[in-house]
């Protein structure tokens, strides 16, 4: 077997790929098969530019660049590059080397200074010298990487020490591209499937990941008061390693619920609760939720209060916090109960998620 990063797969068994050859995790040999194998460039013949988020959702990319990429004057590579970097005004790179397929999307990108078009599912090297950029960062295109853990190599080997490499995705995919792995897996598991496309190179600090999920769209959004949430955005990133022990340490990306009330206000909300049946967070009618009894578990009383407003800031906000304490794809909504007096969270795997898949606390 290769010993280096970007050794290709071997097959290890007929129903198998091992990658690379220090990566002891083996995927069945179609994981990284797409629904259309026919050549890529044909398939980006056809232009596909256009806004592939919704507006909260691109801004959301933009904050999380601005925070991130804290060098002055960056050298920045964008892999798999469109006609969108993704980048805030206030950012002022000296250098932006796009990598992508669709020619015209790549042309259409003035924040390029340089254009490759490339195939990096055929040619996952990179045309670049060691160590010559501060940051790499892949927008919404590490669901079509065939090749993912040579690529994830070559973007730690273009790296300077301390450089970050960022890959922020969606849920939205050209379905007929996108890898078989990617398409069966849940938001959560595709967090988790490019923390080991990072691990695997050994090249980087220990992973971190933000997820902006379930906020509502802005009004004049043409889905706003449809109950569709503006698009996931999820950001994996890490930093190359070898950074000096002086560099400054990049911010936390901060979650950005609707606006809710101060924390004075939200005290005395929360006194009112038992009065006013509502939530402290957002003022929303509390609903009556009757707990069931089983054998196998006995509730304390018979029935709670809940917020199912899906604009609520507490569970908005929440998404994030669950990831850090590790629950990714979950959030919470809150919970009032009436024999004790008291608001408590009550976690929940999806805005869209029925009453009865309310996760409960065990009594």
């Amino acid at each position: 077997m290769p010993s280096s990063a970007t050794g290709r797969w071997t097959v290890t068994s007929p129903g198998e790929v091992f990658v690379p050859s220090f990566w002891t995790h083996r995927y069945p040999r179609d994981a990284f098969s797409r629904l259309d194998e026919a050549d890529d460039a044909d398939f980006y013949a056809t232009s596909r530019s256009g806004d592939h988020l919704d507006r909260l959702a691109r801004s959301t990319l933009q904050r999380i660049v601005n925070t991130l990429v804290i060098e002055e004057h960056p050298a920045i590579l964008d892999l798999m590059a469109g006609s969108d970097c993704h980048f805030p005004e206030s950012l002022r790179p000296r250098r932006v080397a796009g990598v992508g397929l669709d020619e015209q999307e790549l042309a259409a990108n003035p924040a390029l200074t340089d254009r490759i078009v490339r195939d990096l599912n055929r040619q996952p090297g990179l045309p670049f010298e060691d160590a010559c950029f501060d940051v790499v960062h892949s927008a919404l295109g590490v669901a079509y990487l065939t090749r993912p853990f040579e690529v994830f190599a070559e973007a730690a080997r273009v790296l300077k020490p301390g450089g970050l490499l960022l890959v922020t995705f969606s849920d939205r995919t050209f379905k007929s591209k996108a890898i078989k792995l990617w398409l069966e897996a849940t938001g959560p598991e595709r967090k988790m499937l490019v923390e080991e496309y990072f691990a695997s190179t050994r090249a980087f600090e220990p992973v971190q990941s933000f997820v902006s999920r379930g906020r509502p769209r802005p009004p004049d959004d043409k889905y706003a008061g449809l109950g569709i949430p503006s698009d996931t955005v999820w950001a994996v990133y890490a930093d190359r390693r070898g950074a000096s022990p002086t560099r400054p340490r990049r911010p936390p990306i901060a979650a950005t619920p609707r606006p809710g009330p101060d924390v004075d206000e939200l005290e005395r909300r929360k006194r009112e609760v038992r009065r006013t049946l509502r939530c402290p967070y957002c003022e929303h009618e509390l609903e009556k939720f009757e707990l069931a009894q089983s054998p196998f578990c006995e509730w304390p009383n018979e029935y709670m209060y809940i917020c199912f407003n899906n604009d609520c800031p507490y569970l908005v906000g929440g998404w994030q916090v669950m990831n850090e304490q590790g629950n990714p794809g979950f959030s919470y909504r809150l919970m009032y109960n009436p024999d004790q007096d008291r608001c408590m969270p009550v976690p929940v795997p999806s805005v869209a998620a029925a009453r009865q898949q309310v996760v409960m606390p065990r009594g």
